[in-house]
Formats: C-alpha cells, structure tokens, sequence
C-alpha cells in the first residue's frame, strides 16, 4: 500500500454547509399593496403568526427598503398605479434578489395569473382571501426561500474551496469528475500514475469530499449555479 504523501490528511466530512442564514432570526414578510386596508389586516394576521412584517404602499417604496431588509417573503400586490407587482418582481430580479414572492389581486385575471407563476411565484391568491390561504402561502414561499439561500450558501463554501485548487489540482478534478481512471489522467497530463494519486487526495481533501460522488455533485452544484471559473 502506497505511503501517505507528507502533509496529507483524510478528508472531513462537512462538504455542503447547511447554515441557512436565519436560523435565529424571525423570517421577515413585506407587504407591498397601495390598499391600506389591506396593508393593516395583512400586517396583524402575520405579526400574530410570529413573523417580522413590513408594509409599503408602493413598488417603489419598497425598492428603495429591499436590499436593506433582506425579507424571506413578499406579499405583493398585482395591480398598483406607480409600479405593478410584476415590474417590482422583474426589478427585485434584475438586483439579484430575486425573492420568494406570494403575488395578490382583487381580479380574476387568467393572464397576470399566469405572467405571475412564470416568473417563478409561489402562489397566487385571489382577494378577498381567507387567513389559512395567506399564512400557508407564506409558510411556503419562506421555506422555498430558506432553501435557495442554503443552496446560494452551499454553492459560495464549495467555491471557495474549488477555487483554491492549484491548477494542476484543477485539471485533476475536472478528469475525475468525468470519470476518467487515474491511469488515463496520467496519460492525458503527461504524468505518472502515483502523482495523479498524490494530486486526487489533494483534491478530495481541499474539497472536503468524502467520497468520488460527493465531489461529483459538489462540483456539478459549483459549475450548475455559473459561479466563476478558476483561473488557469
């Protein structure tokens, strides 16, 4: 059995972080709804849910507080005379915060419905509406949220982990990956088997993989988000 190169360890087993970012935190809801009425009965059903609720009566007043507060859930109304909630939606998403959103109307409009789920809303609910509907749509934008935030986690750990990887340790990798046998990467790199081996350790240690398929998903998770290549 070949000897452990100097300096090598086994690899440890914290590959995909799960730290979610709001673990003890109250998820935060903006309403955006130009009806204060509405506005005031959605702020008290939702504060007395448990949740940090925020209210504007605008798509540009809540623009402008957005990047700020970092909600896990908008409720936002369709239909507004400065923006409507689908330009606010396409604004939230050309910043990069393309947030989990439960879009609300008073009219039964297939199309907006429809505009409305394409650009990847949670739900969409119909005024006048009950409090179960409200607070269950809520509820699962706010885990569809957390979820996107432990991946968008997830994919920032194993990319600085990627990203320190020597060049040769890249080139390694990305053969692995692609299922290449350690002989054929040696014979691909120019080099000998026992210092592809030398480099694969390296790789998987770096990387925090215990096994062949948890580099595979990693790396496939890194590459699938478009998050920067490694330099040459």
């Amino acid at each position: 059995m070949a000897e452990r190169p100097a300096g090598e360890h086994p690899c440890p087993t914290t590959l995909f972080p799960m730290d979610t970012g709001m673990n003890d935190l109250q998820p935060l809801v903006l309403v955006v709804d130009d009806d204060e009425s509405v506005r005031r009965s959605l702020h008290m059903l939702l504060s007395t849910a448990g949740y940090a609720v925020n209210t504007y009566g605008s798509g540009a007043d809540a623009l402008e507080h957005v990047d700020a507060e970092s909600p896990a859930c908008l409720l936002l109304d369709v239909s507004m005379p400065d923006m409507t909630g689908l330009e606010v939606k396409e604004a939230l998403r050309e910043r990069g915060r393309d947030t989990a959103t439960v879009f609300i109307t008073g009219y039964d409009d297939v199309p907006t419905g429809v505009r409305a789920m394409k650009t990847g809303a949670t739900d969409f609910l119909l005024k006048p509406f009950e409090d179960v509907e409200v607070l269950e749509a809520v509820r699962q934008a706010i885990a569809r949220e957390l979820a996107a935030r432990a991946e968008r986690s997830s994919v920032a750990e194993i990319g600085t982990r990627y990203n320190a990887l020597t060049p040769r340790e890249h080139e390694v990798c990305d053969r692995v990956v692609a299922g290449r046998l350690n002989k054929q990467i040696a014979a691909e790199l120019g080099t000998c088997e026992q210092t592809v081996k030398v480099h694969r350790c390296r790789v998987m240690r770096k990387m925090r993989a215990n096994s062949l398929p948890d580099l595979v998903r990693a790396v496939d998770l890194f590459h699938r988000a478009g998050v920067g290549a490694h330099a040459d």
